[in-house]
């Protein structure tokens, strides 16, 4: 199980948002200055990410909670999110590249047809995911409170 800790930012009917608490090793690292990951979080900024989870715990609004993903799910969610648009960019442009040579000799038939293979690897993604998000074998669950305490800047439920 991966853990992140998050924090109850709303909880009701047996359902609570949490919102991640984002810890980036950025601060640390001695190549922060070079590095591209860097660069694009002083760009873009952090949006906070938020999860609507099964309140198992009974807790509320302002606690501290670990949150647990299944370690397959991100591993399966990896591969299919990088490797499968790539799988289709490559065959794509594989399969253009013999229709070329069986016809007339052109550049342009592998881009398109992998244009055509990324595309239809993007949406294969998009079909795949969506199917895992309605399965709760892969769903994030609380595991456990933190503290009892107020987080900063919550206000307290009453």
């Amino acid at each position: 199980m991966i853990e992140q800790s998050a924090v109850v930012v709303s909880s009701e009917a047996g359902i609570t948002e949490v919102e991640m608490i984002r810890r980036s090793g950025c601060h640390g690292c001695s190549a922060q200055s070079a590095c591209g990951v860097s660069l694009l979080d002083r760009l873009l900024g952090r949006r906070p990410q938020r999860l609507v989870l099964t309140n198992t715990l009974d807790v509320r609004p302002g606690e501290e909670v670990v949150v647990g993903v299944p370690e397959g799910a991100l591993l399966k969610a990896a591969v299919v999110a990088y490797m499968v648009p790539l799988f289709g960019l490559l065959a794509g442009g594989l399969v253009g590249e013999q229709l070329a040579a069986a016809t007339l000799p052109s550049e342009a038939l592998p881009l398109l047809t992998g244009l055509v293979g990324l595309a239809l690897g993007l949406i294969t993604t998009r079909l795949y995911s969506r199917r895992l998000a309605h399965d709760p074998r892969w769903r994030a669950v609380l595991l456990r409170r933190v503290s009892r305490g107020l987080a900063v800047g919550l206000p307290e439920a009453h």
